[in-house]
């Protein structure tokens, strides 16, 4: 079984940073690939930023610039800096985690942005 973790979000205004972290624990013998998603209301969810273990990262295109995804392999964690925060990146954001062919999912953090 594993378990995902995810902190530091909340309410900020626009032009305003916050830094998201999430943390795997328990059975992670390969991990394909790892990030963040959201998924505001009423819409899809959407990626935000994805890092795999071939070292590639992937950004949705509404945050490129603004965003950045960093990994710890050695903790099992991934993190996501988030600069220049607009109102439409109000969503809830939810950490991705593939291990082998599986996908797992955290419970999701809220971050809300005010004009």
């Amino acid at each position: 079984q594993v378990h995902l973790v995810e902190s530091g979000g909340g309410l900020v205004q626009a032009g305003g940073s916050l830094r998201l972290s999430c943390a795997a624990s328990g059975s992670i013998f390969k991990i394909e690939a790892m990030g963040w998603y959201r998924q505001a209301q009423g819409k899809q969810r959407e990626l935000v930023a994805v890092a795999t273990s071939g070292g590639n990262t992937n950004y949705g295109d509404s945050v490129k610039g603004r965003f950045t995804i960093s990994r710890d392999n050695a903790k099992n964690t991934i993190n996501l800096q988030m600069n220049s925060l607009q109102p439409e990146d109000t969503a809830r954001y939810y950490c991705y985690l593939r291990v082998g062919i599986y996908d797992y999912w955290g419970q999701g953090t809220q971050v809300t942005v005010s004009s």
